[in-house]
């Protein structure tokens, strides 16, 4: 059987190249440059600068987010039946590359006055364009190895790769700040939107140019319903789901108040920017000591160590009041740190969860596991964000500048900020703690899938590469 075959799996034991963890690491740059201006600056700053209310604003991000019920599974379940020259998953990144520029220049560079229609509408554009991007992205990744630590590794270099550009987004605005007294969450949208009209269409240039994408898969056959049963039927998937579910709603609530709180508790209008800085620059130093855990211990044993940082740091941001900002940057530091591990270590765990399916479901099926995850993690960053500012409005919490809140509405900003990531954090560690799918667990599956596709090694063939014609498979049985 040739390594072109459709039933060849993924390599078992060779490694992938840093050239090409580099590489497809890039993608993930203007997806880490964009995601917290979206999710932690732009409900403050069109409920704050421009004059929308918290209510509508929350109301809008949640509209939008729904709207993600629809996409992220059609997109994974097409990405996974697309068939072309250039592979299944260049093509809808190379897609979305001018819808998402587009909705940037739309929603980081807005001209006032602005209406609820407008955010509403940008809003979804960028995120169907978000989701074309990154189900796609994320899937590939899956499918560049089968090794249970290799995979790993591949995700600490997609998310160091990037977060390299989370900071270098976070440091141009702290540089202008205090050496040109340029700042403030205006201007830190207007310079992260025209670093990211640059650096999208780059990125993704380069990922599709310089990484091979596999072009022996099965296609996917499993009819929509009877794919969805063998889903749910996958218990380290329902798992999986739980824990991203718990640490999003959490993570959600918290960066969506973060800049409120700076703001409005601590009395710091530019020192939003500098706190993320130290967060996002621990968690890049962290990202090796979790991959290294991981191999200790297990990937589940090393995340549940990881989230627990929150709950056992982030209650102290309780004590902080008016004048306290630089109080609160060790506390950013040490969730920073425990935030490489959520942000590594369950992307290889859905890979392997993928590994599963394949067994049982005989597909590859990599962009519609991703799809319904993204599905799960939005509805959570809907809700969270929306609950929170909910509660603002309703305790009557003012988020104009220079407004004056009541001792209650201020406890109630506190609450909220530091409550989400704690209680969440909390829970998906305890949702974690009898994850079914070990590294022993995980050999027996990749060993089943070796002796049924014929166990070949070797490099990753690139889609795009002449090869010689798939031999007819036979469809699979329903029932």
């Amino acid at each position: 059987m040739s390594v072109q075959d459709t039933h060849s799996a993924p390599p078992k034991s060779a490694q992938v190249t840093w050239r090409t963890k580099l590489f497809y690491g890039l993608s993930d740059m203007p997806v880490q440059m964009a995601i917290i201006p979206i999710a932690a600056f732009l409900p403050n700053y069109y409920g704050s600068d421009l004059g929308l209310s918290l209510a509508a604003v929350g109301t809008i991000w949640l509209v939008t987010r729904l709207f993600d019920a629809v996409t992220d599974p059609l997109v994974g379940y097409l990405s996974d039946r697309t068939r072309t020259r250039w592979g299944r998953r260049r093509v809808w990144m190379v897609a979305a590359c001018p819808i998402l520029m587009i909705s940037v220049h739309k929603l980081f560079l807005p001209e006032p006055p602005v209406t609820e229609f407008y955010v509403l509408f940008w809003l979804t554009v960028f995120w169907l364009g978000w989701t074309m991007l990154f189900i796609p992205y994320y899937a590939w990744a899956a499918e560049l190895s089968s090794d249970y630590h290799e995979r790993s590794s591949i995700a600490a270099w997609r998310v160091g790769v990037g977060m390299v550009a989370n900071i270098f987004g976070k440091l141009l605005p702290v540089l202008a700040l205090y050496l040109f007294a340029f700042g403030g969450t205006a201007n830190v949208m207007m310079l992260t939107g025209y670093m990211l009209l640059v650096m999208i269409p780059v990125c993704i240039f380069l990922t599709v140019t310089q990484v091979p994408e596999r072009a022996s898969f099965k296609p996917a056959y499993v009819p929509l319903l009877k794919g969805l049963s063998l889903m749910w039927r996958n218990r380290p998937f329902r798992q999986l789901s739980l824990v991203f579910f718990a640490c999003s709603l959490g993570g959600s609530i918290s960066t969506a108040t973060i800049i409120f709180f700076i703001r409005g508790v601590l009395k710091e209008e530019g020192g939003g920017v500098l706190m993320l800085l130290v967060y996002y620059v621990t968690l890049l130093i962290s990202i090796p000591f979790w991959v290294w855990l991981s191999k200790k211990v297990g990937k589940h044993r090393a995340l549940i160590a990881g989230l627990m940082m929150f709950p056992l740091f982030q209650p102290f941001n309780l004590l902080l009041g008016p004048g306290d900002f630089f109080w609160m940057l060790p506390i950013a530091l040490m969730t920073g740190f425990g935030g490489g591990a959520w942000w590594v270590l369950p992307s290889s765990m859905k890979a392997d969860v993928i590994d599963l399916d394949r067994l049982e479901s005989g597909d590859d099926r990599a962009a519609w596991f991703f799809g319904v995850w993204s599905l799960i993690l939005k509805l959570a960053q809907s809700v969270g964000p929306w609950l929170a500012l909910l509660i603002l409005g309703y305790v009557g919490y003012q988020a104009a500048p220079g407004a004056q809140n009541t001792a209650e509405a201020t406890l109630a900003m506190k609450l909220v900020y530091v409550g989400g990531p704690t209680l969440g954090y909390l829970a998906a560690a305890v949702l974690a703690w009898n994850y079914s799918l070990t590294e022993a667990r995980h050999r027996e599956i990749r060993a089943a899938l070796d002796r049924r596709d014929g166990g070949l090694d070797g490099p990753v063939p690139d889609a795009t590469a002449p090869h010689p014609p798939r031999p007819q498979e036979p469809r699979p049985q329903e029932g």
